[in-house]
């Protein structure tokens, strides 16, 4: 069986030669085709040559940091990125999708996992601004008809939480942090609400919840922020 995202062009910006062999190998073997470059001015200039489907990049390049080069990229592209790197400390995952960045790993990484997370970014990119009716298992949120329904069966929300789950769906599979969910829900002043988002969240899950038995559809990136789940 081919896979499901075969032709989709992938850059990996990665100053490592061996990682970007590891990368080249298994992401061709799964459909992808690959193209590399060493440091952030090329990774630019291909990003604008090839306009890639997806970029996966190494926050610390020869050149420049990899969050300058998000900030740079995002002035211009909408490209999914998702993040590999040594880093692991919160500030710097943070920094990156605060900056642009759908996703972020830390090496090293299992490729069953790295290709589970490119899935879920290739679904977003596909259904950014096209979407009027988000599905994920149980839940259907109709952003036309501000109606969000539970197994069919329709949900009240106050206008926090709705505001909350859209700008979710509008975001489906990507991280979203703290202080996004803040500046967009609350406004740019909004340090205070940091309590008042874990309480809206928390009723806005149990509301969308099929069971206390099911996994969650919205999941804590520990220190970071939020996810929604896609799923079938």
């Amino acid at each position: 069986m081919s896979p499901k995202y075969s032709n989709q062009v992938a850059l990996v910006i990665d100053n490592e030669v061996q990682t970007r062999r590891l990368l080249q190998i298994s992401l061709e073997a799964n459909g992808y085709r690959v193209f590399e470059a060493a440091n952030g001015e090329s990774g630019l200039i291909e990003a604008a040559r090839l306009r890639p489907d997806v970029v996966l990049l190494e926050l610390g390049l020869p050149d420049m940091d990899g969050v300058s080069l998000l900030k740079r990229l995002r002035e211009w592209s909408n490209v999914p990125v998702v993040v590999l790197s040594i880093r692991d400390r919160e500030e710097d995952k943070i920094a990156s999708l605060d900056h642009g960045a759908d996703d972020y790993l830390t090496k090293p990484f299992g490729m069953g996992e790295l290709l589970a997370r490119l899935r879920v970014t290739q679904r977003h990119a596909d259904s950014v601004l096209d979407v009027t009716v988000f599905h994920s298992g149980h839940l259907a949120v109709d952003l036309v008809a501000r109606l969000v329904k539970v197994n069919g069966k329709r949900v009240k929300l106050t206008a926090t939480e709705y505001a909350l789950l859209r700008f979710f769906v509008q975001h489906a599979g990507r991280v979203l942090t703290h202080r996004q969910i803040l500046k967009e829900i609350w406004g740019l002043t909004c340090a205070e609400q940091a309590q008042n988002l874990r309480v809206h969240m928390a009723h806005l899950r149990r509301k969308i919840s099929e069971s206390a038995s099911q996994s969650e559809l919205l999941i804590t990136e520990p220190g970071i922020g939020y996810r929604l789940m896609v799923k079938k």
